[in-house]
């Protein structure tokens, strides 16, 4: 390979260019009772088939939280990753909002 052809290959594999093109979703932390593994409740709102009313859908993904910094009622963001265990495909890149007091 040529100079040139070397480095746009290295500029194409950079991390910016890798994480572009990953699903990110935004949720709530529901549980944080596992080891280095939160559970993330991601509510969305969609128009139902038939009638047109807007329905509050919701789904909960198991993302993992390397350094269990994360806890219950957590607004977080997670990126789909690698598969780390068999229900474990997430991890948890960033915290939007921490939870208030209860």
């Amino acid at each position: 390979m040529s100079e040139a052809q070397t480095a746009t290959a290295a500029s194409a594999a950079t991390p910016a260019t890798a994480a572009k093109n990953t699903r990110t979703l935004v949720g709530r932390v529901v549980s944080d009772k596992r080891n280095k593994t939160v559970t993330v409740l991601v509510e969305r709102r969609v128009t139902h088939e038939l009638y047109g009313k807007i329905v509050g859908r919701s789904r909960k993904y198991q993302a993992h939280d390397e350094k269990g910094e994360y806890h219950m009622g957590d607004m977080v963001e997670i990126a789909e990753g690698r598969p780390i265990s068999k229900t474990k495909s997430w991890v948890v890149t960033r915290l939007l909002k921490k939870a208030g007091l209860v």
